[in-house]
């Protein structure tokens, strides 16, 4: 029995196949060089797969503003050299603060002289992070989650509850 195949091309004009075998290693090189930047004492980049979280550790609002915009001017170089371009609007910035003092709690971050959007909780590896580091926010989401879940196992295994 013979089979009509046909062959399929597309080309690829950026980025990379999605199910190549070459592909993680090839972002795996070039991400461990984002990773190299010397950034300073202050900061440190944490990455998992394609996600990348920078922290910045100041005495002041206004310190950590200047350490992490200078630093996100050094990965923006290096973006531009890697022909890369960031997804700005998926860009988040969060300020964690035990401070109870009233001060503006305000933060200007800017990526490529555009502001990043601040926000008091932001999820990171299913994990939602709020800006107080209580964990409410996550705690309820799971509990809504998983109550959800209870009852539809319940209805599926017809329990009297």
């Amino acid at each position: 029995m013979l089979l009509n195949s046909k062959k399929l091309e597309k080309s690829i004009t950026n980025g990379c196949p999605q199910g190549s075998c070459s592909g993680p290693r090839y972002w795996i090189i070039l991400y461990n060089s984002l990773l190299n930047i010397k950034f300073t004492h202050h900061t440190k980049a944490v990455a998992f797969a394609d996600n990348l979280v920078i922290k910045t550790k100041a005495e002041s609002i206004p310190e950590a503003e200047n350490i992490t915009n200078a630093e996100l001017c050094k990965i923006s170089t290096w973006a531009r050299e890697n022909k890369l371009q960031f997804n700005e609007q998926k860009l988040q910035v969060m300020l964690l603060t035990r401070r109870r003092r009233k001060e503006n709690k305000e933060i200007k971050i800017y990526l490529n002289k555009r502001p990043l959007i601040q926000v008091n909780s932001m999820r990171y590896l299913g994990i939602i992070f709020d800006h107080k580091l209580t964990f409410k926010e996550h705690i309820n989401y799971m509990s809504e989650k998983y109550t959800k879940l209870i009852f539809v196992l319940s209805k599926s295994a017809k329990l009297n509850w």
